[in-house]
């Protein structure tokens, strides 16, 4: 990219949960790209600070989405609730990690999975959907507020039977705390989880950056950035990276959120807003 733009280029990360990082943008944080896990962090810097083009999804292919992943289950080695798909999840004896939806975007995925899978189960009976989401709620024991505290409390603290997160961390805790100690479970369905980017167009261009900015983004979607992103256990786009990796991804339906529930504002709203459908299951647990 030096050599393209005839400028040095310093690349300098901020790391955090995705809203929280958009929230820093717009309060002032001078990024350049954004890479979030929701499409609806990058929305918000064009809604309130006119940062990014309204069009920025068609920016980039793929929705902007160099690298996409879903939700997976970490279990303790040898799988001994034998837990196989997401109706395991719901019962009785098996004991789950995953954030707050109300305060990660991991966990929000982790639950539209959950009823992605009772939507298709049950044929769209929602009785039987909150049914089961609920159940699923109830057998979390514990709602950190972020996936590194989930990870803590599940791999450190020894606390439940499954933990939920997307795939790539779900490999990556194994690969860091021991493949001997932990075993991945790929249900059968599961959401797409997309990992949208956008140049942060005002910045860039105040900051003269915007050629870079541009280039860093285009360079995701080659061949080796796809080849470093797979891995870290990402699924990814290139057709030569993807028939490399094959055995490394097993096969399972993907559902976008949007074919099922509509675009995430409504998702928000119908969802995870006060009083919406994840305060009421949640209600409706602590009175049992």
């Amino acid at each position: 990219m030096e050599k393209q733009n005839g400028q040095e280029i310093k690349v300098q990360q901020s790391h955090a949960g995705s809203s929280t990082q958009a929230t820093a943008i717009l309060q002032g944080l001078k990024a350049d790209v954004v890479t979030f896990n929701q499409s609806t962090d990058i929305d918000v810097l064009h809604q309130k600070g006119k940062l990014v083009s309204p069009d920025w999804r068609n920016k980039f292919p793929n929705n902007a989405s160099p690298f996409y992943s879903t939700t997976a289950f970490l279990v303790r080695k040898g799988n001994p609730k034998n837990v196989q798909d997401w109706g395991d999840l719901a019962r009785p004896d098996v004991k789950l990690v995953f954030p707050n939806p109300k305060t990660s975007g991991n966990a929000r995925y982790t639950y539209l999975a959950a009823w992605i899978y009772a939507n298709e189960t049950f044929a769209g009976d929602q009785k039987k959907i909150r049914d089961f989401v609920g159940k699923v709620l109830g057998n979390v024991v514990v709602f950190d507020t972020g996936g590194r505290g989930a990870t803590t409390s599940f791999v450190e603290r020894e606390l439940g039977d499954v933990l939920l997160t997307f795939e790539s961390e779900v490999n990556l805790i194994r690969k860091q705390y021991g493949e001997d100690k932990y075993d991945v479970v790929v249900p059968k369905i599961s959401v797409l989880a997309e990992f949208p980017v956008a140049v942060v167009e005002k910045v860039a261009a105040a900051k003269g950056t915007s050629k870079a900015a541009q280039a860093y983004l285009d360079y995701l979607y080659s061949a080796d950035a796809q080849e470093i992103l797979a891995s870290f256990f990402y699924r990814v786009h290139h057709p030569d990276v993807v028939a490399a990796h094959t055995a490394q991804f097993p096969a399972l339906k993907l559902v976008a959120v949007e074919n099922v529930f509509g675009d995430w504002q409504k998702i928000n709203e119908e969802h995870f807003a006060t009083g919406a459908t994840l305060d009421q299951l949640l209600r409706q647990i602590s009175r049992k």
